[in-house]
């Protein structure tokens, strides 16, 4: 599940988020085992030339109870990965 992008300091931030376990047969989903969350750091699209992006998966001790809180904590996280990267370095080469 994934909705619009924010943007922050020249870069587009997805957030996506996901139930913590997969549906059982027969069911269409399973939100109560709650949320897991990721984000996708991608440059901003440049007429003609292909941009970069780079998938971060938020590691928690335990799912979210939601998914508003699941998206909040994907972008607050991947502003830390942007502001706490080496200025020799691109959010690309992070770990």
């Amino acid at each position: 599940m994934s909705t619009g992008f924010h943007s922050y300091r020249g870069l587009e931030l997805y957030p996506l988020v996901f139930p913590h376990q997969a549906a059982k047969p027969g069911f269409a989903h399973n939100y109560d085992e709650g949320f897991d969350a990721a984000v996708r750091i991608q440059e901003m699209e440049d007429a003609g030339a292909a941009a970069r992006s780079r998938v971060f998966r938020l590691t928690v001790k335990r799912p979210f109870e939601n998914a508003g809180d699941a998206r909040r904590a994907s972008i607050a996280y991947a502003e830390q990965l942007i502001d706490a990267c080496d200025p020799d370095k691109t959010v690309w080469d992070s770990e």
